[in-house]
């Protein structure tokens, strides 16, 4: 199979019609291999519009969600970025791209250890994956210039946006089947916060994130 040519056909076909437009993602999208962070039995579906399934019954989510969630972050290259819901790692090496750095969250022990091999192939060194449950407590590093949530939440924890650093951004899928939309959080203040729901989508919920927070703005 040719990977590049397919890496391309997905950012034409799959990316830019998603408004993903900005040159220096597209560029970063089109030179991030991901069939080296895809099961090999499920290499061939690498740059294919679909969840691609990987151990312990996670997913994958389709290109052009990770595009546009990174995207709409509007990254500069000088932020520290939370990844909570590492996964294989191929997100993590998307934002390593247009980040200072990137911590990536992974509640699964052995999820961890293969996205840290696959970050290591591709040679993403800005990038360090760390065992824990983003549903509590703090992270090591924070706060943070952004984070991303790589799974679909009923709520943001006011744990997470307590994490930010003043003017920083909390990218999110939010809400339950069959009603959920991408939604940017920016802190504003101290205790002040702003949401911006962006688009429609839907993804798998994340691990221990099933109850809604009592934070309301």
């Amino acid at each position: 199979m040719n990977f590049e040519q397919a890496r391309f056909k997905m950012v034409e076909q799959q990316i830019r019609p998603w408004k993903v437009l900005d040159p220096q993602v597209l560029a970063v999208l089109g030179a991030v291999p991901r069939e080296l962070f895809t099961p090999p039995q499920y290499q061939f579906m690498a740059y294919v519009d679909e969840e691609i399934p990987l151990p312990g019954g996670h997913v994958m989510l389709p290109p052009r969600i990770d595009a546009r969630l990174m995207h709409d972050l509007a990254l500069k290259g000088t932020e520290s970025v939370l990844d909570i819901g590492t996964g294989s790692g191929y997100r993590a090496a998307l934002l390593a791209h247009r980040a200072r750095e990137v911590v990536s969250l992974e509640i699964d022990p052995v999820m961890a250890e293969a996205a840290r091999r696959h970050l290591q192939a591709a040679g993403v060194h800005n990038a360090r994956v760390i065992e824990g449950d983003g549903a509590t407590g703090p992270v090591d590093g924070a706060p943070f210039d952004a984070i991303v949530l790589g799974g679909s939440v009923a709520d943001v924890p006011q744990h997470l946006l307590d994490q930010l650093t003043i003017g920083g951004r909390l990218i999110a899928i939010v809400g339950t089947d069959p009603v959920m939309q991408a939604t940017l959080f920016t802190r504003t203040g101290e205790r002040q916060f702003s949401s911006t729901a962006l688009w429609d989508t839907s993804a798998p919920a994340l691990q221990n994130f099933a109850q809604p927070s009592r934070f309301h703005f």
